[in-house]
């Protein structure tokens, strides 16, 4: 009866005040690139990040909230869809090359094409990295500087399976990030350039790596920050004179991701630090922009407005003088980017909306990004349900808005860049690996025998592997994570299919059959 009434007084509140404003929320997500938890300047970052802070300071931080993976594209996908990202296709990795096979299926329900059905507006602004199907030239031109994947591609031509054809009615973006080519802008399903010269930015002053590939002549890295802000906000502007259809921005910017390409208002912000704090701050600034738009439209009260980011920190990105001056990317979590610990999937996660959410409050709920599908479902005032065989991961966070603190997820699981696995229930994380699943980071050693358990309650940093003195809790997770598998799905439902056997660890197979798939 007790749990039952919180819900019921909750459904009943949103409803009455959606029905005010006689539609739904506006709703608006901003996706870093590769940001860890202890970057924002409210959480000890030395870079100054006051539009974040204001997010945080007018509505609710999570301290605990996770991505599925701790890179680009599987994250990307798990949030659009609501599923773990390895049940598609790609099982390990990110797509690199720019003929890469598109990776959202345009005959599944997803976040931006449920909305669409449910009356709103959806557009994207900044980076896809999900593929695209495009035509490949029968003759790419030759020569020493056309060897790189990104000349095969026909950019005279539309491609299929991008944005507009999984449920976004307008899009404005770059295919990957702003180290793979193709470097320039797309519309829609076209490319607004055709690319004649070859072009790369190295990553910062630190660090010279810079892939090569096809460019526009008239695409500028250093811009795109810039443009991303002001598509962000002639979008906000266009969509708020329809006084009849909420809309959905997803907004998945380029940044801090490498290259460290700050704009003229930016470069050399932080002489005494990097490049890469100046990124940081036009970061924020472009949240700021967003925010700017959403009260100049008036539509402050009528919209949701989300930050988080993909994974963790790239340690590749090199900063000495910020990691002498005390820098914690990571906070006080193990690891980074493409690793299986916490400092690769746990990230910065914001929630402002002026008079649903109690400002200036936290929340520790676990949370994860392939929620996004379930909570803004259940914001909908329609209650149209999400079909069995969609968001099949995907867990609604919003009875965590309003102060709740009961748990919404069975366990949550997640990914490194290798493919390693790990699961979380409560306070116990058991990693199926004896070492950090790949990545850059200096905690990529062996720490295990087998598997490595750790109880983050006690033990947040991970560096008390516990898998000699609680087989049981090895052997309960690992139950939990097999039927994840067979099951196709963690909600409730009908048993769904995987795109493949999602374990491909052999030697650990060894050890756990019962993650083998069944022929």
């Amino acid at each position: 009866m007790n749990s039952i009434l919180p819900t019921f007084f909750l459904s009943f509140f949103l409803a009455a005040n959606s029905s005010l404003t006689g539609r739904d929320p506006n709703v608006i997500l901003i996706l870093a690139d590769d940001m860890g938890p202890g970057e924002p300047s409210h959480m000890g970052g030395l870079v100054p990040t006051p539009a974040l802070d204001r997010m945080a300071k007018e509505g609710m931080r999570f301290t605990d909230a996770h991505t599925t993976s701790s890179v680009c594209t599987p994250t990307r996908y798990g949030i659009l869809t609501g599923r773990y990202n390895w049940r598609s296709r790609l099982k390990r990795g990110v797509l690199v090359k720019a003929s890469s096979q598109a990776l959202m299926d345009p005959n599944r329900v997803n976040l931006p094409n449920f909305l669409q059905q449910n009356g709103y507006h959806t557009g994207i602004v900044g980076k896809w990295h999900l593929g695209a199907d495009w035509e490949l030239l029968e003759n790419p031109p030759a020569g020493p500087d056309r060897k790189d994947d990104s000349w095969r591609v026909d950019y005279s031509k539309p491609f299929r399976n991008g944005p507009v054809d999984v449920g976004f009615d307008e899009a404005f973006f770059i295919l990957s990030s702003l180290d793979m080519a193709p470097y320039l802008y797309l519309r829609n399903n076209k490319s607004l350039s055709i690319p004649t010269v070859n072009a790369g930015w190295p990553h910062n002053e630190y660090n010279d790596y810079k892939r090569v590939g096809a460019g526009a002549a008239d695409f500028d890295a250093h811009t795109c920050l810039a443009d991303f802000a002001r598509e962000s906000r002639e979008y906000i502007k266009r969509q708020a004179s329809d006084q009849d259809n909420p809309f959905f921005l997803y907004v998945p910017l380029t940044s801090p991701h490498t290259p460290c390409t700050p704009g003229k208002k930016f470069k050399g912000k932080f002489p005494q630090y990097s490049l890469y704090a100046d990124l940081v701050a036009e970061t924020d600034w472009v949240v700021e922009e967003i925010l700017e738009q959403v009260a100049d439209s008036g539509i402050d009260k009528e919209t949701l407005v989300i930050y988080t980011s993909d994974n963790g920190f790239a340690p590749y990105v090199k900063i000495p003088k910020m990691l002498a001056a005390g820098y914690k990317p990571s906070g006080d979590w193990r690891g980074s980017k493409a690793t299986i610990f916490e400092g690769g999937h746990r990230v910065p996660f914001l929630v402002r909306w002026p008079g649903k959410v109690k400002a200036g409050t936290t929340s520790d709920v676990t949370i994860c990004t392939t929620d996004f599908f379930a909570t803004f479902a259940e914001i909908l005032t329609s209650s149209k349900s999400i079909p069995v065989n969609a968001a099949e991961d995907s867990f609604s966070f919003l009875s965590s808005l309003h102060g709740e603190k009961k748990a919404i997820r069975p366990f949550t699981i997640h990914h490194s860049i290798g493919g390693t696995f790990a699961i979380r229930k409560g306070d116990w994380k058991l990693i199926l690996s004896k070492s950090a699943g790949g990545g850059w980071s200096k905690t990529t050693g062996a720490t295990g025998k087998v598997v490595q358990l750790y109880n983050l309650a006690d033990d947040p940093a991970e560096t008390k592997n516990m898998e000699d003195s609680h087989p049981e809790k090895i052997k309960e997770l690992v139950a939990d994570l097999a039927q994840a598998f067979r099951n196709g799905r963690t909600t409730p439902g009908p048993i769904q299919s995987n795109e493949g056997w999602p374990f491909l660890d052999k030697k650990m197979m060894q050890h756990f059959p019962e993650l083998a798939e069944v022929k």
